[in-house]
């Protein structure tokens, strides 16, 4: 289908299609933080109030599985795709071939096709159940080894290599890092900017696409693509990306330490992923619930309006919903009855692991209580080591008073050292 032609299907639609304005959702993106820089807010914003449009994203396939890391991209196309945009998501089983340097230090290693094929292949099933469960138009997977690979080189660097300045090239940060610290650049990364850039121009000529949406880290790349169709058609296009996350305490979103957290349930246990989102710290806790379900803001309020353990029930939300995203619903009751299991009924049926303690106790003096300590100072360094948690999570302050703040009337608090130490606390003279 001619441009042209795209232009009045896209008008056509977007008469049609009965749906709040984007520049609602542009809007709702920004007060939950999900936009870090686009290239015009308010033509975008103008352009998006009109109707539906077509966006996309882009993805190498270096790995078979996403991981929560990528999330927060998909959640930003997934908002679109439910307020009836159409989504296009590009699994870069071309460019992956070539290797994004904007983010890496050193030179990617060259990947088999036979990987890079099994990769793609595994993120187009996760892409498909995932965008599946929302309401909107069924996203479009592409795959840009399906016109990379058929491009005559002298003919590509004849139409599009001479719209590129060598110049603005090497003045990109990842580029004067890496020459800076004499580190190798081959001429094939320096081509993937090129290649990106064509992607961008390619799905705006053929499907009408005006809008890429990615990472911080892909700002320079993606702008290159805004500037190709420019020159080339003297259209406008437009950038948006995301921040890159990082948790409260600066660790790298979506990192532990016993590696990535995988979005594919046979790189990571849907339980797991479940206690991932069950023990992030408590100062993450609002902002992830806005950033990763589809919650309303002030549902998202009235839950977060409480501190410490009285913040467990958000902490159980948030982990339901960003699990049920991923994994869907079925998975939950299992998961449910294997906390209960181990945290729940198998402790409070076991007496001896019980602790009356007198309310305004220490949490120090209720650690050598419990018997697990000899001193304080030993159980100051548990503390500090992270492995002291009440109701699941980390304990941080080695001056907490278990006041009755902590408890609603008739609850028990979990105390656990490790993974192999639990008891119940309880107030004295309360009764269940």
């Amino acid at each position: 289908m001619a441009y042209n032609q795209l232009r009045l299907e896209i008008t056509r639609l977007s008469l049609m299609t009965d749906t709040f304005s984007l520049h609602q959702l542009f809007s709702e993106l920004e007060a939950r933080g999900f936009v870090y820089q686009t290239t015009d807010r308010e033509a975008l914003q103008a352009r998006l109030s009109q109707g539906p449009l077509t966006l996309y994203l882009g993805a190498d396939v270096t790995a078979p599985s996403f991981h929560v890391g990528n999330l927060l991209v998909l959640m930003t196309v997934r908002w679109f795709q439910r307020a009836g945009h159409q989504v296009i998501l590009l699994l870069g089983g071309g460019t992956t071939q070539v290797g994004d340097p904007s983010d890496k230090k050193s030179a990617r290693t060259v990947m088999e096709k036979g990987t890079i094929e099994a990769n793609w292949a595994s993120l187009h099933r996760f892409s498909e159940r995932f965008f599946s469960a929302a309401d909107g138009p069924p996203v479009r997977v592409v795959n840009n080894k399906d016109w990379l690979e058929s491009l005559g080189y002298m003919d590509f660097l004849g139409r599009i290599g001479r719209h590129f300045s060598v110049n603005r090239m090497v003045s990109f940060e990842f580029v004067r890092n890496r020459l800076e610290n004499q580190l190798p650049l081959s001429f094939l990364e320096l081509n993937y900017m090129l290649l990106q850039a064509y992607d961008f121009l390619h799905l705006f000529e053929t499907q009408g696409c005006i809008l890429q949406v990615g990472g911080a880290d892909q700002w320079a790349n993606i702008l290159n693509g805004v500037e190709l169709i420019r020159k080339m058609h003297g259209a406008e296009a437009f950038a948006l990306t995301v921040p890159l996350l990082t948790t409260s305490s600066g660790a790298k979103m979506g990192k532990t330490a016993q590696g990535a957290v995988w979005l594919n349930p046979d790189a990571l246990a849907p339980y797991d992923f479940w206690q991932f989102w069950r023990t992030v710290e408590d100062q993450d806790v609002s902002r992830f619930l806005n950033l990763f379900t589809f919650l309303p803001r002030e549902e998202i309020n009235a839950l977060t309006q409480v501190s410490g353990a009285a913040l467990n029930a958000a902490k159980k939300r948030l982990a339901d919903e960003v699990t049920t995203l991923v994994h869907g619903a079925e998975v939950l009751p299992q998961i449910h009855q294997t906390v209960e299991t181990f945290f729940g009924r198998a402790l409070a049926a076991a007496t001896d692991q019980i602790l009356e303690i007198a309310p305004g106790l220490t949490l120090l003096d209720c650690l050598q209580e419990a018997g697990w300590f000899t001193s304080k100072s030993e159980a100051r360094r548990g503390i500090r080591g992270g492995g002291v948690r009440l109701n699941d999570t980390p304990v941080a302050d080695e001056t907490l008073v278990l006041g009755p703040d902590l408890w609603t009337h008739g609850e028990r608090l979990k105390l656990s050292w490790g993974t192999k130490k639990h008891l119940w606390l309880m107030q004295k003279g309360i009764q269940e």
